[in-house]
């Protein structure tokens, strides 16, 4: 049995002021700067991808490219949190839906935020929208297994009770058992895994779809895996045959909109890449 580092969830602080009567004081979560972590990976990876000949994009792209993506990613995924996990919650305490620094965001929003924010990026730069996703999804696992080390660090969305010997204590909420450091196995997973996956994939030149289809399955697989052993959120519990969660729920389409963009993307020869000079 192990015991969960204990880390200040706040990396550092500036002095506290007073003004106007009112103490006033920046503190900098590590939850936000994993989000952080994540963009600025997003856009070296994004360039390097760029350089590669007949990519199709230039470096300079990348920039707007991801202002688009932070913009979907933390909007969506703070409403998605909302409205998929706490929507009563958030109806008696709506102020409370503007505190991004106490956690609470939705991978699944996210992904549906990125993805109107992606539609209207191609819309802008005349582009195929699936050509902007398969170019833009092996940036993001860097970016989502940083998210994972945040959850760690905050203590949040741990495992379920388990004697296996790597099992964690996470003090406070999660009680005295060991648990399942599921946001480590997240990290495994939907970081370094994935990314290994998909950065390997796109090398090579791929139908319109197919790395985008990829990412889908793979993700909708490793998350609907590690919900298995993950402790539901408590105020929803199961939702189904005391094992089935939200997050499997959500899951399962992605997987399925993977396999039929696959399945669509084999009807067409490799995509042909053009350059585009906007």
């Amino acid at each position: 049995m192990l015991f969960a580092p204990e880390i200040d969830p706040i990396a550092f602080s500036s002095p506290a002021i007073e003004l106007f009567g009112r103490t006033l004081q920046l503190k900098v979560h590590w939850y936000g700067l994993m989000y952080l972590v994540g963009f600025i990976s997003g856009w070296w990876l994004g360039v390097v991808r760029a350089k590669r000949p007949r990519s199709g994009w230039r470096p300079e792209e990348i920039g707007d490219l991801l202002f688009y993506v932070a913009l979907g990613a933390i909007l969506g995924g703070r409403l998605g949190y909302v409205l998929f996990y706490k929507p009563l919650y958030y109806l008696y305490h709506p102020v409370e839906i503007f505190f991004l620094w106490e956690g609470g965001m939705s991978f699944h929003g996210g992904l549906l935020g990125v993805t109107v924010a992606l539609v209207l990026y191609a819309r802008t730069t005349q582009r195929s929208w699936l050509a902007v996703t398969d170019f833009m999804v092996p940036l993001a696992p860097i970016g989502l297994g940083a998210g994972r080390i945040g959850n760690f660090i905050n203590h949040e969305l741990w495992g379920r009770v388990t004697d296996v010997p790597w099992g964690m204590v996470f003090r406070g909420h999660a009680g005295p058992l060991a648990r399942h450091p599921t946001q480590l196995y997240e990290f495994a997973l939907e970081g370094i895994a994935l990314f290994a996956i998909l950065w390997l994939y796109s090398r090579r030149p791929r139908s319109t779809g197919a790395v985008s289809g990829l990412f889908m399955i793979c993700y909708g697989l490793f998350r609907f895996v590690v919900e298995f052993v993950r402790e539901p959120d408590l105020h929803l519990g199961y939702l189904a045959f005391d094992w089935v969660t939200m997050g499997q729920v959500l899951s399962l389409p992605m997987v399925l909109v993977g396999i039929w963009l696959i399945t669509r993307s084999r009807s067409s020869g490799p995509a042909i890449q053009t350059t585009h000079n906007h």
